[in-house]
């Protein structure tokens, strides 16, 4: 059974249906055959049975006489032409009435049926003539019967019997007919089914071609034409292909795009450091050794240098990590508001001739840890960043929404857009340092966390970062 499963599992999908198809086809023909055969075969059995009923109830007057002249050789009384016909004694002892080409063959049930003498019953059986033939027969007890001398003799019973030939070859004819049909109607059950699968696998076709096409070319720009109104399988799944034919499209784009806006920004601080190491290196080989500050202001931009290339590699591994962090265990009830003052220190640290105000309250959210300090980090780096000296940062955070709100330049209406683009900068910040990744960081971060992050003009200029996350001013309980 298992090497069967195993070869038909290995056919074409056409070739399974075609199959499949012909069997059920096969199976509901035979059912419907054989219940035919029965049904007809019963319906020319009743009226054989019929035919012999009636001839049992012309009883001859001459059965007394048959008794009288008991003999098992016909004697041609002309009675029950085209049948056999007989009587019965209850020991067996058969009577010819007839001209029949042979007698019946006699049973023990029959005898016993016979001996009963029960006149209102009438039974029926296949059985033999003594010539071969199969024949119909039916018993007919007659009850006792009546000697000569006026004595009560032994019960008898009337055999009356018709040759089974005409109706068994109606019948061997109907079993070749339907034999013949139903063979004719697997078969075309089956070309059908083959039909029918060959129509209805034809979007597949297409879908197995397009999908050996971006195998072969890695051209994701193939799309399957898909009907509007179409709601069945073969749609559905030329739909889920496009969509992910489209999906990886993108990926593979923006993957594209990150490594050319990433080779853009290296090229900048790699060409900057070789200069600068080159300067170094040339003053040691022609043993000119440069002024103690110029050697000094060189290796401090060196530093710079260094750790903005640190600073643009974190970032690029930030965004390169897969958006299921959420789902993969990393993520973890924390308290908001000590990650939002963890980053104020750091930020007071970075712009120590600023002032920052803080207005923080307990907030627990859902996150990851160290992506969310990092994020609320950026932001606060952003708002230093841009505040002109001696100015002011205000820092609220109220019932989930963390608002940082700087007094600098602010940022115009037309590139507000972009803000949350990947290694996008603004014309009036790119002598700044930076990598514009930093608010890419953020809104990743927020909306893995189920958040949402808007950056807006602020009233009396200055700009606000307005970060909503989900969550509860206490901690759940803990799970025992």
């Amino acid at each position: 059974m298992n090497t069967v499963t195993r070869r038909f599992r290995a056919l074409p999908i056409r070739s399974r249906l075609a199959l499949l198809v012909a069997a059920a086809v096969a199976f509901a023909v035979a059912a419907v055959s054989v219940s035919c055969w029965f049904i007809v075969q019963g319906k020319l059995y009743g009226q054989v049975d019929d035919d012999l009923r009636k001839a049992s109830i012309r009883m001859p007057g001459q059965l007394q006489d048959a008794l009288d002249n008991c003999t098992e050789t016909p004697y041609g009384t002309g009675l029950f032409r085209n049948s056999y016909s007989q009587l019965v004694q209850e020991d067996g002892t058969v009577c010819i009435l007839q001209d029949s080409p042979a007698t019946v063959k006699v049973n023990q049930a029959d005898k016993d049926k016979i001996k009963d003498g029960n006149t209102h019953d009438l039974y029926f059986r296949n059985g033999a003539a003594r010539d071969g033939t199969d024949v119909r027969v039916l018993i007919r007890p007659l009850g006792a019967t009546t000697t000569a001398t006026g004595e009560s003799g032994p019960n008898v019973g009337l055999v009356v019997a018709v040759s089974l030939k005409s109706t068994q070859e109606t019948l061997n004819d109907l079993a070749l007919l339907l034999l013949l049909v139903s063979g004719v109607g697997v078969i075309g059950a089956g070309a059908a089914g083959l039909a029918v699968a060959r129509a209805g696998l034809r979007p597949v076709d297409k879908l197995t071609e397009a999908v050996e096409h971006v195998a072969r070319t890695e051209d994701l720009n193939v799309r399957i034409p898909v009907e509007d109104d179409s709601e069945d399988e073969v749609a559905r799944l030329s739909r889920s292909f496009n969509s992910m034919t489209s999906a990886l499209a993108s990926s593979r784009d923006l993957q594209q795009q990150l490594i050319a806006d990433a080779g853009h920004e290296l090229r900048t601080p790699l060409t900057s450091l070789r200069t600068n190491i080159e300067l170094l290196t040339r003053s040691e080989e022609t043993g000119r050794p440069l002024p103690e500050a110029d050697r000094k202001a060189l290796l401090a931009s060196v530093k710079a240098q260094m750790t903005e290339l640190a600073a643009l590699i974190g970032d690029l591994q930030e965004l390169s990590r897969p958006d299921t962090d959420q789902q993969s265990g990393k993520a973890q009830v924390i308290a908001l508001h000590d990650t939002v003052e963890s980053a104020l220190r750091r930020a007071r640290l970075r712009g120590p001739e600023l002032t920052i105000t803080a207005d923080v309250r307990p907030w627990y959210v859902r996150a990851e840890p160290s992506a969310l300090e990092r994020a609320v980090v950026n932001i606060l780096d952003n708002a230093v960043k841009f505040s002109p000296e001696g100015g002011t940062i205000e820092v609220v955070l109220n019932d989930g929404v963390l608002t940082v709100r700087d007094h600098g330049s602010g940022i115009p209406a037309d590139e507000l857009p972009h803000v949350f683009d990947r290694f996008w900068r603004s014309p009036s910040a790119r002598a700044l340092p930076g990598s514009g990744l930093g608010l890419s960081i953020v809104a990743r971060t927020v909306q893995q966390s189920g958040g949402e992050v808007t950056l807006s003009p602020a009233q009396g200029g200055g700009t606000a970062v307005t970060v909503r996350l989900p969550g509860a001013p206490t901690p759940p309980p803990e799970v025992p």
